[in-house]
């Protein structure tokens, strides 16, 4: 059974609802204006990381990260990835990263360059496993992008 497009969208905005919630405690950075905004430091956040050190991700940090997005995709092993930078020091235990990957959904709408975030469970510095939060293509790639926004994350900024 096909679902329609009304309920793709009640589907999305619930996922994203769910998503925020879930991933507001573990933003690794405050979003530019929030952090020059305010005097003190963001509750549950580690300092701004925009314009710190960053790195890429190791092999099997990648992997972890593949393991999570794999199943929102129709054939993951035909899907290629486009890494975004890890900040080189992280406070938090778990961060938000996002990125994008092309790759078949299972809506074929969504099909293509997909942007998504995931929590990333991070010890010693490294990422060992990841959760999905969202992942969406075509229009709604702008939505996952604005989720990412809100930790000063830009999926488009991934190679």
């Amino acid at each position: 059974m096909q679902l329609s497009r009304f309920r793709v969208i009640a589907a999305l905005a619930a996922i994203l609802n769910l998503c925020s919630l879930a991933l507001s405690g573990c933003a690794t950075t405050a979003a530019p204006d929030a952090a020059a905004s305010s005097s003190e430091p963001a509750a549950g956040a580690a300092a701004s990381l925009a314009g710190g050190a960053q790195r890429d991700l190791t092999p099997q940090e990648k992997k972890a990260i593949v393991d999570s997005v794999a199943p929102s995709l129709r054939d993951p092993g035909s899907a290629h990835y486009k890494w975004a930078k890890f900040p080189v020091v992280v406070t938090e235990d778990s961060v938000n990263y996002c990125a994008t990957v092309d790759g078949k959904s299972p809506y074929a709408a969504y099909s293509g360059n997909q942007a998504y975030i995931v929590e990333a469970k991070v010890v010693g510095g490294r990422v060992t496993s990841a959760v999905m939060g969202l992942i969406a293509g075509g229009k709604d790639f702008a939505i996952v992008s604005s989720m990412c926004a809100k930790y000063g994350l830009d999926p488009r900024k991934s190679s």
